[in-house]
């Protein structure tokens, strides 16, 4: 019987990795799981855009700021959730391609089930590049439930 101990929760904070999450305290609960949640800052960060380029410390100073609330953000769901739930949950925020990062850390922290959400915030451009969930699903060395809203 599969009893997962190590459960990964990519977030991005929108509504749809909100009931990922919710389905994987559900789990966590049942089988006495660690969740790690994940943010992942996209690296789409641009500095130029046509003829229009904004100075390197403003893009650093934008990255740094997006880190700090994030982190503070999982923090607090995470507090909230182990207390109510009586549940470990570490957190973590990163840099990089988010599938990419996603099943990196899938593999260092031996994930045993990622559970992610089918959509995320993004729009038409994440439609025609194809969904985080896809390349997740497609690259994970564990079992993955994708939840759809």
């Amino acid at each position: 019987m599969f009893a997962p101990k190590n459960i990964l929760v990519p977030t991005d904070f929108s509504e749809y990795s909100d009931a990922a999450l919710k389905k994987a305290i559900d789990i966590a609960e049942q089988y006495k799981a660690k969740i790690y949640l994940l943010h992942v800052i996209d690296e789409q960060i641009r500095q130029c855009a046509v003829d229009y380029c904004i100075g390197a410390e403003v893009v650093e100073r934008l990255e740094a700021e997006s880190i700090k609330a994030a982190n503070d953000k999982l923090q607090k769901e995470a507090a909230a959730i182990g207390k109510a739930k009586k549940l470990k949950i570490v957190f973590d925020v990163k840099n990089g391609n988010p599938a990419e990062v996603i099943l990196k850390e899938q593999q260092e922290k031996k994930i045993d089930l990622v559970v992610i959400a089918s959509h995320g915030k993004t729009g038409l451009m994440k439609q025609l590049m194809g969904s985080v969930a896809d390349k997740v699903v497609k690259g994970a060395k564990c079992p993955v439930i994708v939840v759809k809203p």
